[in-house]
Formats: structure tokens, C-alpha cells, sequence
């Protein structure tokens, strides 16, 4: 399996998210031995998509010299595509965003119907890939705040998707909490071991990673106590 990470978070290694992503892919390396590459968005050249839909009309060639070049060839070679971000104003991060725009070269300008919508048709054949959404957030629970992306994600990549929502992430990072994430570590863990098995984790799994680590009440009131 070749898994191909970006890393959405400014923080790169430095990250809360990662932490949960290096669980998950510790849990996948029970099972097998994958090839990882992780990018760290941030360091890379990619200029803003500009709408010109050349690539879409000469074969998939972008106006633009830069590290999307190297990137999308990789995108298509990959198995398994992990999305590792913080939840960034109920979306992702700017420098993904870019990024996720720019893969528009990989589709044309012919459009197909395909179930409820009409989507682009693929200039390349991504039967084989997969795709998983990593994001945590700041607030104390998952409600009234993934939503937004968890429905963009789907939207982006209708087939193939698996989503993990985390709250509470900063705790990731407080060596203090490890009493409380390190058994939320584990359980990412498991959820990796599960993927690699069957590409996909089950619902009860799911929910208990993405529900509160502490109370909801407690967390908010240690944010609040730390606020300027």
C-alpha cells in the first residue's frame, strides 16, 4: 500500500493532528508495511488556481510551473490519501485548500450524471484510490462544528471516504493530558489496524474517537482559564 499524507496543519510535525495520524498509521502497520510519504502543505509552491480551465482543455496541463507538478503524478500512484488537518473556521486550512484546488487538472471539462449530481469526468483512472479525512478541532464536542466539512469532504471524493473528527485536539500536545489521550490514541490505533484490514472502520469505533475526551464543561472551562 502507498499512503500519501498531507498535512494541512501550519504546525507540520509539531502538530496535534499528527499525533493522531501517526497512531493511525501505526495501526495500519500491524497489519502491513506501507509505503508513507507526508507533505507538509505549508512548505510547499503552490500558486492559486486562477480559473483558466487550461488544463482541463489541453489534457491536464497546468499554466503553472510549481510543486503541483510533482504532486499530482504522486496523487494518482498513491493507494491511500490522508487528509491530516486542524478545522480551520468549520473548514480546512488555506494552504490545503490551494492544494485541493489545484488537483482541477486531473478532471476535463466533460460532465457526467452520476447518481443525484453531475460531476467533471476523470482525466486518469482513480478507481484504486482511497480517501481519509483526519481533523480535529478546539471545541469541546463534535456538533454544529465538523459538518460543514465533513459534507465538502464527501462532496470532494463521493466514493472511497472515511472520516475521523477528533474534539478536543489540543489536549494532543499538553503533556499533562496524557492520562485522557493516550487511551484516545489508542483507539486511532485500533481504527488503523481495522482500515488496513478492510478499508474501512466501524461506526461504533468512529463515534467513540470523535466524542469528548473530558467533560464538555471541564474542557471549555480550562480553555477559558488559560484565555487572554
Amino acid at each position: 500500500m502507498k499512503i500519501l499524507v498531507f498535512n494541512g496543519s501550519p504546525k507540520k510535525d509539531k502538530s496535534d493532528i499528527m499525533h493522531i495520524t501517526r497512531a493511525f498509521l501505526a495501526g495500519i502497520n500491524e497489519k502491513i508495511s506501507p509505503e508513507v510519504k507526508v507533505i507538509n502543505v505549508i512548505d510547499s509552491h503552490i500558486e492559486y488556481c486562477r480559473g483558466c480551465f487550461t488544463c482541463k482543455l489541453n489534457g491536464g496541463t497546468c499554466v503553472y510551473d510549481d510543486d503541483m507538478k510533482m504532486i499530482l503524478p504522486e496523487i494518482i500512484a498513491s493507494d491511500l490519501l490522508i487528509f491530516n488537518f486542524p478545522l480551520y473556521c468549520y473548514g480546512m486550512p488555506a494552504p490545503l485548500k490551494v492544494l485541493v484546488d489545484r488537483t482541477l487538472p486531473l478532471s476535463s471539462m466533460r460532465m457526467k450524471w452520476d447518481g443525484n449530481r453531475y460531476i467533471h469526468v476523470g482525466q486518469a483512472d482513480f478507481s484504486h484510490l482511497h480517501y481519509l479525512m483526519i481533523c480535529g478541532c478546539g471545541f469541546p464536542n463534535s456538533r454544529n462544528n465538523f459538518e460543514p466539512m465533513v459534507a465538502q469532504f464527501k462532496l470532494l471524493f463521493p466514493q472511497n471516504h472515511t472520516i475521523i473528527t477528533v474534539p478536543e485536539s489540543p489536549m494532543f500536545n499538553v503533556p499533562e493530558a496524557t492520562g485522557v489521550t493516550q487511551p484516545r490514541l489508542e483507539l486511532v490505533q485500533k481504527a488503523g489496524k481495522q482500515y488496513a484490514e478492510r478499508w474501512e472502520i466501524d461506526d461504533e469505533l468512529l463515534r467513540e474517537i470523535g466524542s469528548p475526551m473530558i467533560p464538555e464543561e471541564t474542557y471549555a472551562a480550562i480553555v477559558n482559564s488559560n484565555a487572554c
